[in-house]
């Protein structure tokens, strides 16, 4: 059969022969066609070889972030006490005290990742040295600079903690909060999050932090002097009230679910502070 220069041919025959799911319908001359299903593609420019080009979706909402409405973060309560042993489902905020080189942000990290909910880790260090250029070292020196990125780490971390939990996922924050700088250090962070923050201080002995801060490498290594400085501020704890694991003889995963008992009853019986 002859076809006319330039008409497409027609689809082949037979079984199998076409795309799954499409069926060839025969159509005379003068005859209209089955509507279409889809509004057709706009015509692909001169030249172009690939899929002709789609219309670009609506841009989203102002309201919204991807397609999920979040609402606004607020302080954080107190959670309801949880039903069986340790947090379980609770939904709440925690604050994990210590020196350096008691091991914070590693019991932080196994903490929330082995929770049966959502719970993220929020390191302040990690936070304040989002600051590339113009970062203030406190080893440097302590002066404005380096105390007015501290304040705004931490008032970051609180944003981002109110707003994990205004979404239904816990968070757990860690700082080396010293017990003679209320202002700044604990009602800061009860200021920034909410009274709802359960804080739980992590004092290992002397020798265990000189050990860790041994290891470090960078910023994060502090002289044994300055180590034993923080340390001998963060016995003011002991008297305050607040929970205190000595996981000097813990390992990691042990100091991890001591902290959750603790926690477990923090919420049945919150601490003053």
């Amino acid at each position: 059969m002859q076809h006319a220069v330039g008409a497409p041919l027609p689809p082949p025959q037979g079984p199998g022969s076409g795309p799954v799911g499409w069926t060839h319908q025969a159509q005379h001359p003068g005859q209209p066609g089955p509507p279409p299903t889809t509004p057709p593609a706009p015509p692909a420019p001169r030249g172009w070889s690939g899929p002709a080009p789609q219309h670009a979706p609506a841009p989203p909402s102002r309201k919204t972030t991807g397609h999920v409405q979040l609402p606004p973060g607020g302080p954080v309560p107190l959670p309801a006490p949880p039903a069986g042993p340790g947090t379980g489902s609770a939904t709440l905020a925690v604050l994990l005290i210590g020196p350096a080189g008691a091991g914070k942000t590693t019991v932080a990290k196994l903490w929330a990742s082995r929770r049966r909910v959502p719970t993220a880790h929020v390191s302040l260090d990690d936070v304040r040295e989002w600051v590339c250029s113009g970062f203030a070292d406190p080893q440097s020196g302590w002066n404005d600079h380096s105390e007015a990125q501290y304040r705004l780490a931490r008032r970051t971390c609180g944003f981002a903690a109110r707003n994990f939990l205004a979404n239904g996922i816990s968070c757990i924050l860690d700082d080396a909060v010293f017990p003679d700088r209320p202002v700044v250090g604990l009602g800061g962070w009860k200021r920034h999050v909410g009274p709802g923050l359960l804080p739980v201080v992590l004092l290992p002995g002397l020798e265990i932090v000189l050990e860790r801060n041994a290891a470090r490498s960078g910023n994060r290594r502090l002289s044994d002097e300055e180590v034993a400085r923080i340390h001998g501020r963060m016995a003011g704890w002991y008297g305050s009230g607040l929970p205190i694991i000595d996981n000097s003889t813990y390992d990691v995963e042990t100091t991890a679910r001591v902290l959750d008992d603790i926690l477990a009853r923090s919420i049945a019986s919150p601490p003053s502070w």
